[in-house]
């Protein structure tokens, strides 16, 4: 839908606030084989903590490229962000969809193109 990058610029300090990173103002939308449930502890960003309607699930994650992988290559730390809309199948991605957020352009960070295969880990929070 593109509007990332508007809510990251109007709501930065809160997703860092949350993840300890700052977020570029785009993710990565990737397709799973499987539909893809959220485990039961995430982090999340509630609509009331910045005034707004949509609360966001945060889930941190490592994601790898092809070639990352047949390197060795540990991955790029980031976030699986999803609303409780998506989640709950009735938002704007089917649940084969994450979308994944982190520091850098993913796509330009692993020379992605439209097809190829990554790879996401998803980690224990530690709280």
């Amino acid at each position: 839908m593109g509007s990332f990058s508007y809510w990251i610029e109007k709501l930065g300090d809160h997703y860092e606030r949350k993840t300890g990173m700052r977020l570029f103002p785009g993710r990565l939308n990737v397709e799973m084989e499987e539909p893809y449930t959220l485990p039961a502890r995430v982090t999340r960003l509630e609509g009331a903590e910045y005034g707004g309607s949509v609360s966001v699930n945060i889930v941190p994650c490592l994601i790898r490229s092809r070639a990352s992988i047949a390197d060795s290559i540990a991955g790029k730390r980031g976030f699986i962000l999803r609303t409780d809309a998506n989640e709950q199948g009735r938002g704007h991605h089917l649940k084969t969809i994450v979308e994944v957020a982190t520091d850098v352009k993913l796509r330009e960070h692993f020379h992605l193109c439209d097809g190829d295969v990554v790879e996401i880990e998803t980690l224990e929070e530690s709280e």
